[in-house]
């Protein structure tokens, strides 16, 4: 009897051996960027409802997790914030455009910073909210791990060439980044705009002057964003495949849970 993908979601999640080869067509499996989760989370439930003989099992883990997942052919779909560059054999479904914010704990006395002074931050040169217009309170940087979409993409557009502090601490998930923030003096991370809905007890910081909302993301001046990527290993089933239609679809759900349309980009990756 084939496993269920609920159990191949335990499997996956405990970190334990996951055998080769799609599950049943009639279950489907996702894994990975933490960002993405919401989306497809909220997107299985509503599927499901229309589809009683469907089970989808949505589970994190980072992008690149997700990746190697879908690479092994462990899971179904593989999500991720980042490419899967030298993956020959995935396909990819660009399903949506997600921002990032800078987050700090309301203490820091800070609502905007620069992106100078946000490397300065994160590489430890600058340990004190007063020495970037805040108060006199030392800053507690909180990183995300390197299996992170999330932080690859904050390494990308926002530090450059500007190394980050490997000795801080790290949180492996966009909602227990978020909590963390809001319980931390003086914290400050990064997370999805998905993740940043409920706003009470954390700032999300301006960039060089640019607000980190859908606007300023779609109009280009906002530069922490990235797309959404849902991979399949080859072609998807046709389980697989109109499930990522729905959701590739649903533009009021995608605008619910804190995403952006790609039609809806003035400007293209690689203007920033």
């Amino acid at each position: 009897m084939p496993r269920s993908a609920s159990f191949a979601a335990f499997l996956v999640g405990a970190g334990l051996f996951m055998p080769s080869g799609a599950f049943a067509d009639t279950q489907i499996s996702a894994a990975g960027s933490t960002a993405l989760q919401p989306l497809v989370q909220a997107a299985a439930e509503a599927y499901q409802s229309q589809h009683g003989d469907v089970k989808i099992s949505v589970t994190g883990g980072g992008s690149r997790t997700g990746i190697a997942l879908v690479a092994s052919k462990s899971v179904d779909v593989g999500d991720s914030d980042i490419l899967a560059t030298g993956q020959d054999g995935l396909i990819d479904h660009r399903v949506a455009v997600i921002g990032f914010s800078v987050i700090v704990n309301p203490d820091s006395g800070v609502t905007g910073l620069t992106k100078k002074q946000i490397q300065d931050i994160f590489s430890l040169k600058v340990t004190n909210w007063k020495d970037v217009g805040g108060k006199d309170l030392a800053i507690t940087v909180i990183n995300r791990p390197a299996s992170s979409g999330t932080r690859a993409v904050f390494v990308k557009t926002v530090m450059g060439n500007v190394e980050l502090n490997k000795s801080t601490a790290t949180e492996d998930a966009t909602g227990t980044i978020v909590q963390k923030i809001k319980q931390t003096s003086g914290a400050v991370s990064y997370a999805a705009f998905s993740g940043t809905h409920n706003k009470a007890g954390i700032v999300e910081v301006t960039i060089d002057g640019a607000q980190p909302n859908d606007d300023d993301v779609e109009s280009g001046k906002y530069p922490f964003w990235s797309y959404e990527h849902m991979y399949t290993n080859g072609p998807p089933t046709t389980t697989v495949s109109r499930f990522l239609a729905f959701l590739q679809s649903n533009s009021t759900l995608m605008r619910q849970t804190g995403y952006i349309l790609v039609r809806d980009m003035k400007v293209a990756e690689n203007d920033r």
